[in-house]
């Protein structure tokens, strides 16, 4: 029998989102990708702490698709805490300063800036736990049993 297969991501900013999920779940949090928080807007990570804690993470793979992000600030309603994810080549200057900055590449991240903390509040809090929660369900069921989520089983 040989090693598992570790696939690495094809696209660069989903390559940043796998470092940035392993080195969350070192600090205890459980992650998702590309969830949807409200229509419209679609979020790269979504992290659920220890404490019930929600932050987002927006990973950007370059100059350009940066610049080309007009809907980051919608996100901030959606979180306690709001992070953008780099490379090391990426210039971190054009990233405002009040948001967080995690360093990240395919295998691991560091967070070099927290994100302020602006608390949700507890009914929006309680639904975004549920959608988290529904998110990792239909992932982890679609991986299991392909077939079900097809025919609406």
């Amino acid at each position: 029998m040989g090693q598992p297969v570790d696939p690495l991501p094809q696209m660069p900013g989903q390559r940043l989102a796998r470092g940035v999920c392993r080195a969350l779940r070192a600090l205890d949090f459980v992650t998702v990708e590309e969830m949807i928080p409200a229509p419209g807007l679609r979020v790269d990570v979504m992290a659920l702490g220890p404490k019930g804690e929600l932050w987002v993470i927006e990973c950007k793979s370059g100059r350009a698709d940066f610049a080309a992000d007009r809907k980051w600030q919608g996100y901030l309603d959606w979180c306690d805490r709001f992070f953008w994810a780099v490379d090391a080549e990426f210039p971190v200057d054009m990233l405002p300063d009040q948001t967080g900055l995690i360093l990240a590449d395919a295998y691991d991240a560091e967070i070099l800036r927290m994100g302020p903390e602006t608390a949700l509040a507890p009914a929006r809090r309680k639904v975004m736990v549920q959608k988290f929660a529904r998110h990792a369900a239909l992932r982890l069921q679609a991986v299991r049993d392909p077939g079900a989520l097809i025919a609406g089983w």
